[in-house]
C-alpha cells in the first residue's frame, strides 16, 4: 500500500522521516510518497483533504479533526521552544497591537499562540518563515513571529525579544507547548492508521539510536544551514513527545484547542481525534 506524505524540508522533520522514507525500518508492507513543502503549504493541502499522511500546524488541525487523526507518534511539543515575536527595538504591548506583524501562515500554531495572547494585534501579513527576520529588519514590518531555526539567528542580525509565546504557554498552563503533528486521514482504515502509527515511531527512535546515518538525508533538504544549528533545531522540537505523545502531550493538545475555543479563534470539537 502506498501513501502520500506530506512534511516540511526542516531538520526536525527530515530526521524522524529519513527512516521510513528509506526503508531503514519495517514499514509493515507500507510505502510513502513524500510531498515536501514548507508547513503552510503543507496546512493548505491537508485542507484539499487528497493527503494520506502529513505533518500539520495544531492551528490547522483544530479545523480540520473531521478530516484527520492525530497520531501518538512525531509530534513536535516541548519546553522553551514555542514562536518569538521579534523587532528591531522592543515594543510595548500596545504598540505590538498597532503593528504591522509578518506572521508565517495563517494557520500555523506561531499565529494561533500570538491571537490567545496579543488578540487585538490584528494587522498581520503571511510571509515565508525563513524571510521574516530580513522583512522586519528592512521596515516592511514592524515585527515579526519567528520559528524553527530563526531563534538561534534573530539576535545576530540585530533584533529583540519581545515575547516568547511558549514561555506564556507554559507559564500559564503548565504544559508543553504543542507546535505540529503527524496526522493521517480518516478516509484510512483503523487498522492502517494504527500500522502507520507504530511505523514512524518506529522511524523516531532509529534517528535517535542512528543519528550519523540519518543526518546526510538532514543536510541534504537544509545545505544552507549552520550545522550547529541544525542539531539545536533538532535537539529543541525532537524529543520524548515525538516518540508518543503521553498522558500529558496528549492534555497540552485538548488544553490548546479548549482554551481557543473559549476565544472563539476554532469551532466546536469532540474529543476522538487521536490514533492508538
Amino acid at each position: 500500500m502506498t501513501l502520500s506524505l506530506g512534511y516540511s524540508p526542516c531538520p526536525n522533520d527530515t530526521f524522524i522521516f529519513d527512516a521510513l522514507i528509506h526503508g531503514k525500518i519495517d514499514t509493515e508492507g507500507l510505502q510513502f510518497e513524500p510531498f515536501i513543502a514548507d508547513v503552510e503549504a503543507l496546512n493548505r493541502r491537508a485542507f484539499e483533504g487528497d493527503i494520506d499522511m502529513t505533518k500539520l500546524s495544531y492551528h490547522a488541525f483544530a479545523h480540520l479533526l473531521h478530516q484527520y487523526k492525530l497520531l501518538d507518534a512525531g509530534s513536535a511539543l516541548g519546553n522553551n521552544c514555542g514562536p518569538l515575536l521579534v523587532a528591531r527595538e522592543p515594543l510595548s504591548p500596545e504598540a505590538v497591537d498597532r503593528a504591522r506583524i509578518a506572521i508565517p501562515g495563517r494557520m500555523t500554531t506561531a499565529n494561533f499562540l500570538l491571537g490567545l495572547f496579543y488578540p487585538d494585534a490584528l494587522n498581520k501579513s503571511e510571509v515565508l518563515f525563513s524571510d521574516i527576520e530580513d522583512a522586519v529588519l528592512s521596515g516592511r514590518y514592524d515585527a515579526g513571529l519567528i520559528i524553527h531555526e530563526n531563534r538561534f539567528t534573530y539576535e545576530q542580525k540585530g533584533l529583540v525579544k519581545i515575547a516568547d509565546m511558549g514561555e506564556r504557554w507554559e507559564l500559564a498552563t503548565g504544559k508543553p507547548i504543542p507546535l505540529g503533528g503527524i496526522v493521517v486521514n480518516r478516509r484510512l482504515p483503523d487498522v492502517v492508521q494504527e500500522k502507520i502509527n507504530r511505523v514512524l515511531r518506529r522511524s523516531v527512535e532509529y534517528a535517535f539510536a542512528n543519528t550519523p546515518d540519518v543526518m546526510p538525508y538532514v543536510r541534504a533538504h537544509a545545505q544552507a544551514m549552520d550545522e550547529a544549528v541544525m542539531l539545536a533545531h533538532i535537539n529543541l522540537y525532537v524529543n520524548k513527545y515525538s516518540i508518543s505523545l503521553g498522558e500529558n502531550g496528549r492534555a497540552a493538545v485538548l488544553q490548546l484547542f479548549e482554551r481557543a475555543h473559549a476565544l472563539g479563534l476554532i469551532p466546536a470539537f469532540e474529543k476522538d481525534f487521536f490514533v492508538a
